[in-house]
């Protein structure tokens, strides 16, 4: 098969999946593999403003299904992804970050240092609540580069907002540590009686929503 062939069979395949089998699990290489695809996944600077959560603690995925509108795809998924974002971007977080350019890049942390004159400018001196939105967008990037791959995967994903976000910090305790929930992504294998995977995907027409500035 192709490679564009795969991708395309692959987006019209996957859908937000309402009803997982609880008995299926994503095998241990395939996890691998989805992990890698966040641990990948772009972000502005490189700075990656993030945390995922792996939520595998049973009761835990109770309490959170609890406090998002009893969806059962938190408990009924093999592998439930949490995404937090960081509330606020400082300089140790930055020299945390230039540190590790020079760790793998094997370069002197000094000839990095007016990139990192430029982070705290733009992302240390930011206002809080630019940086909020931003880090959140940054999430985001690395959201899709997990259904992506969980399609190219034949591995079914649900991204999730219907929840309380704050409800979400309380019981994976976030609160404090300068990380806070967004979204979630459930993952695993659609049951048998999910009515949504026969319904067609409903688009609009390419020519109504990508334009060609020439």
């Amino acid at each position: 098969m192709s490679s564009t062939k795969q991708i395309m069979e692959a987006l019209e395949w996957r859908y937000a999946t309402k009803r997982y089998d609880a008995t299926k699990k994503i095998s241990e290489s395939d996890w691998k593999t989805l992990t890698n695809s966040l641990l990948m996944a772009p972000s502005s600077y490189g700075v990656q403003p993030w945390k995922f959560l792996i939520v595998e603690n049973p009761q835990v995925r109770e309490q959170l299904k609890a406090v998002s509108w009893n969806q059962t795809q938190v408990t009924d998924a093999s592998h439930y992804v949490v995404f937090a974002y960081k509330e606020e971007m400082d300089e140790a977080f930055i020299q945390k970050y230039v540190d590790r350019i020079s760790e793998v890049r094997k370069v002197n942390p000094e000839s990095l240092n007016g990139y990192k004159a430029m982070m705290i400018e733009n992302l240390a001196k930011a206002p809080g609540e630019k940086i909020k939105v931003w880090s959140q967008r940054q999430a985001y990037i690395a959201m899709g580069f997990l259904l992506e791959t969980a399609a190219l995967l034949k591995i079914d994903a649900t991204p999730m907002e219907g929840l309380d976000p704050a409800s979400y910090d309380k019981i994976l305790g976030l609160e404090g540590s300068g990380y806070k929930t967004v979204a979630t992504v459930a993952l695993g294998y659609r049951h048998a009686e999910d009515t949504f995977q026969n319904m067609q995907k409903v688009r609009f027409a390419e020519d109504s929503v990508i334009e060609y500035v020439k």
